[in-house]
């Protein structure tokens, strides 16, 4: 089946839809949307803008898009919590591009839903590239997509407190070490406590997944950025000179513990990036995604940029 290459974003303006440019406005006509979740699985994507959404008005906004929000327990990515499961985007330097990715992907349960809002637009750049994951998916060359057929395996090395990465506490939200174990049992992954106190985890999962709606086939795992070459020739050679692969904070192998070569998180990486479409940021704007249908990133910026993301089952 051939796969759309035109696609982008649906975006919902007040003027498309008949009403006032304010927060209230959206509130009303997702509620009366009749059917969220399959406008979703059809467009994607959607960006809510020109509604002129406040902080102060993003809790009933959450409320319609998101009733049933979740923790961003088990992610790997650095945040901060600023609200009932709200949280910063990602807090890597401005100066980097996010490549892109499928929330929580590597884990046994994911979020259906994710939800960006723009609260301080940056000076420049700072798009949030969306791709589809069905296009990203066919974009690889045969024999890598062969490869992945297997899966992959995932690992972590969390601290207790200091040192390279997240710690435990910080990824699972808790100290409780009883919490943690039925965590990870629930979610089938193996894991060790170190005499360091640390805590090293391990999860074998599959490379592609099915919308549970439409039944397309996506790419779905995080190798490029859980490998070492994703993060650039340069720095995977210092990191390989003093630390051991699976010492790192998180690394990745084919699900049997072969290596993944290179060259393929290289294409993985760029053609993901390539394949995406920039949401350019307004403060005020609403990015509602499906996260099995649809991975995100981020570009480099300049200046204050802040958004927030949240997630739902």
């Amino acid at each position: 089946m051939a796969v759309d290459s035109t696609w982008t974003p649906l975006e919902i303006s007040p003027h498309d839809v008949g009403c006032e440019a304010e927060p209230r406005a959206l509130i009303d006509y997702v509620r009366g949307e009749p059917d969220l979740t399959d406008l979703l699985a059809r467009e994607k994507a959607v960006v809510f803008r020109g509604f002129q959404a406040t902080p102060d008005a993003l809790p009933g906004v959450l409320d319609e898009l998101l009733p049933d929000r979740l923790a961003y327990v088990h992610g790997n990515s650095p945040r901060t919590k600023v609200g009932q499961n709200v949280y910063t985007s990602t807090e890597y330097p401005p100066e980097f591009t996010i490549s892109m990715h499928n929330e929580l992907s590597y884990g046994h349960a994911w979020p259906s839903r994710l939800l960006f809002f723009c609260e301080t637009a940056p000076e420049t750049g700072g798009a949030t590239p969306v791709v589809d994951g069905e296009r990203w998916l066919e974009s690889l060359d045969a024999d890598v997509r062969d490869a992945f057929a297997g899966g992959v395996r995932y690992t972590q090395n969390l601290h207790s407190g200091r040192g390279l990465g997240k710690s435990w506490q910080d990824t699972f939200e808790t100290d409780d070490r009883d919490a943690i174990e039925g965590f990870l049992g629930d979610s089938e992954a193996e894991w060790e406590w170190r005499k360091d106190g640390s805590l090293r985890v391990i999860q074998r999962r599959p490379a592609t997944t099915e919308h549970p709606i439409t039944g397309t086939r996506v790419w779905f795992n995080q190798a490029d950025q859980w490998h070492a070459a994703g993060l650039g020739s340069e720095t995977a050679a210092a990191l390989a000179r003093v630390i051991p692969a699976d010492e790192l904070p998180q690394s990745v192998t084919f699900a049997d513990g072969s290596p993944i070569p290179d060259t393929y998180v290289e294409q993985i990486r760029d053609r993901g990036l390539e394949l995406a479409v920039d949401v350019d940021w307004h403060a005020g704007d609403v990015l509602l995604i499906d996260n099995v249908l649809v991975g995100h990133g981020r570009r480099p910026f300049t200046g204050k940029r802040r958004v927030l993301v949240a997630m739902s089952s």
